[in-house]
């Protein structure tokens, strides 16, 4: 090498020590180029990440994007700045977390083939893997103890405590993503093992493609800030707003248009476009909420859909009726309570709210629920304000529920803290599916049940409530 190459080079790695986006060039200059504009922001957001005050890093990013890798470069990189840095990765499954494990441990170890490339040594020199240590997914380096494991949902985290913890992508497939036991698999294993081994200002990483709102990066966001985490997201998708791509170099609109045209649209958004497969195809797009309800009220009713089977809920609505017809939910029940509990639970609601008329379908039983409903609001309460209609539900539920998704779009409100009021219904309509692929129908068949009874009760069959 020439005196200027050398120059050169030492410039190149005293930067790789300083930057991790330069780090990355330095060892993979063909992926990690200055002109990749997104590599550059997401190797900066990651440094920041590491030295800020943020406790959890959610990264979203498209297939061959370089995620995995540039989790595998991060933990060298962290390793080279902070010798005791103890390190936890998480992987789909055994093999792939000894894989990742391989490739960092080989790249801190690799020898210098060539005088003019550089390696991890030449950046990091006194950072090396303690002698003797042969564990593929767990091993230490000079001077430390245990300093990195990797592990999976089926392995084991045992004995090891992180400072730094990286998951990367757990879900294989959408047929996983469609597996409401494996999402929560997932999440008790990242609470109860995983969190468990985070050390006192401990950091974790979960870097993945986007499946479903309840993977491990839905309930990471969701859910983390009110464990008390602070957390910061990175969201890249593959086609900008724009109607550009995140990176022509890696993936062409045409390229992607050839790959995606066999997929069915929710995958095809999951993977590339950072839209979980249940939100692309959910029935209801939005609910409106409110604060204060409007002064123009006409009545309180409410609609009961009863359970049909034990693993049914029973889903029910108050809601106040204004002179333009539309709903403002009051309260609502959504359980799988016994009758014994529900019963007196819904009596005790209808006489709090003074409900003018409810509604409660009379299929599978229901006429027997509300006339003990009935009995209740009036041996307990010495109320009979309320008016009830017992009827028979005749019509596909499917299509009911479809044909009224706008209008309950459009026309039914939510308090506004309705989320964290009932977080069991709110997750029941939020991720109903248009397809048919969902486990219960109950709570949007009760608020189709709200809809039909504003525009036009008498749409259904009634019977009369009298004991």
């Amino acid at each position: 090498m020439t005196k200027q190459e050398r120059i050169k080079m030492g410039a190149k790695i005293e930067l790789a020590k300083r930057e991790f986006f330069y780090f990355c060039h330095a060892l993979a200059p063909d992926f990690y180029k200055p002109d990749r504009k997104f590599l550059v922001d997401l190797c900066g957001s990651m440094q920041d990440f590491y030295f800020g005050d943020d406790d959890v890093l959610v990264v979203n990013v498209p297939p061959r994007h370089g995620k995995s890798r540039t989790a595998g470069l991060f933990a060298q990189w962290i390793f080279g700045k902070n010798k005791n840095e103890k390190i936890m990765t998480g992987s789909y499954n055994e093999t792939l977390s000894t894989v990742f494990s391989k490739q960092v441990r080989n790249s801190i170890q690799e020898e210098k083939a060539h005088e003019g490339t550089i390696v991890y040594s030449d950046i990091f020199p006194t950072t090396r893997i303690q002698r003797g240590d042969a564990a593929m997914n767990l091993w230490s380096l000079e001077g430390g103890y245990n300093n990195y494991l990797a592990t999976s949902p089926t392995g084991t985290a045992t004995g090891f405590g992180a400072s730094l913890i990286i998951v990367d992508d757990l879900i294989k497939n959408d047929i996983e993503a469609f597996n409401a036991d494996v999402l929560e698999k997932h999440w008790s294993w990242f609470v109860n093992t995983m969190l468990s081994r985070l050390e006192t200002g401990g950091k974790i990483i979960i870097i993945m493609t986007r499946w479903h709102s309840n993977d491990l990066a839905g309930r990471a966001l969701r859910e983390l800030p009110d464990l008390g985490y602070s957390v910061k997201h990175i969201n890249m998708k593959a086609v900008q707003d724009d109607g550009s791509m995140l990176c022509d170099g890696i993936l062409t609109r045409k390229e992607y248009e050839q790959k995606t045209s066999a997929m069915s649209p929710e995958v095809a958004s999951a993977n590339y476009q950072q839209e979980p497969i249940d939100i692309k195809g959910r029935l209801y797009s939005r609910f409106k909420t409110y604060d204060d309800l409007p002064a123009n009220t006409v009545k309180i009713g409410s609609y009961t859909d009863t359970a049909d089977t034990g693993s049914d809920y029973l889903a029910s609505f108050i809601y106040a009726e204004t002179k333009d017809k539309e709903a403002y939910i009051l309260d609502a029940i959504y359980t799988k309570e016994p009758m014994e509990v529900t019963e007196p639970l819904l009596a005790k609601k209808l006489y709090e709210h003074k409900v003018n008329l409810a509604r409660i379908e009379s299929n599978n039983g229901g006429r027997g629920f509300g006339r003990s409903v009935q009995r209740i609001l009036k041996e307990q309460y010495s109320s009979n304000k309320a008016s009830f209609d017992f009827f028979y539900q005749n019509k596909n539920k499917e299509a009911r529920i479809l044909s009224n998704a706008t209008w309950v779009m459009d026309h039914i409100y939510f308090p506004a803290n309705w989320r964290h009021r009932w977080p069991e219904l709110y997750k029941a309509l939020t991720t109903y599916q248009k397809e048919g692929k969902n486990a219960h129908d109950d709570a949007p068949d009760a608020l189709t049940g709200v809809a039909e009874s504003i525009q036009d009760h008498t749409t259904v069959k009634l019977f009369k409530g009298g004991l």
